[in-house]
């Protein structure tokens, strides 16, 4: 069944440490209405971080066998170690119900998404500036320097696929961006016009 008008997916996607994450809590925390996936991913956990809340935690057997099953609808290896993905059937489910759903995954998975359902709304979350992105990616601390210099290289390419996206949020204020996302999510489908 193609998704109607009250259920088309909504992808979040932008550079790492822009604050998808952080923006889905926040929508998580103030919308409950709001169905949010929650990614697999091979990278353990961070300080803070629950299973099945913040992400689903699975070995590289368990990732391996996901894939073989056709039971993800997106999946990529990022910052060049980690894999992550997006469990199908819970997607299909939140979509079936109705309810607004988003997805918050990276570039490349959004690329993938795509591919398998145009039709969803793609929105890119950017930061106000380049040194806000650094200021922020440095000061979650999560990082050791090797890996956060791996992070910004592939948040300069990611900055360029912004053209990509059918709407652009700048992450100035979490808060702010959320309720913008969530306002995206809720607005009736119209058909593309000519003019803005």
């Amino acid at each position: 069944m193609a998704p109607g008008p009250s259920n088309r997916l909504v992808v979040l996607a932008g550079p790492t440490a822009v604050g998808k994450g952080t923006v889905a809590a926040v929508i998580r925390d103030d919308h409950p209405d709001v169905w949010i996936s929650v990614s697999v991913t091979t990278r353990p956990a961070r300080p803070g971080e629950v299973d099945g809340v913040h992400y689903h935690f699975v070995s590289d057997d368990e990732f391996d066998a996901m894939v073989a099953e056709g039971a993800l609808l997106e999946w990529a290896v990022v910052h060049q170690a980690a894999r992550y993905g997006t469990p199908r059937r819970p997607v299909e489910e939140a979509l079936a119900s109705g309810r607004p759903a988003l997805l918050e995954i990276d570039l490349q998975g959004a690329r993938q998404v795509k591919q398998n359902m145009p039709e969803a709304l793609f929105v890119f979350l950017t930061p106000p500036s380049w040194d806000e992105l650094v200021r922020r990616l440095v000061g979650r601390g999560t990082e050791d320097e090797r890996e956060r210099e791996r992070r910004l290289e592939t948040a300069r390419v990611e900055l360029a696929a912004e053209p990509e996206f059918d709407v652009t949020i700048v992450n100035r204020e979490v808060h702010a961006a959320a309720d913008e996302l969530v306002t995206l999510m809720k607005a009736p489908l119209r058909a593309p016009s000519s003019s803005s």
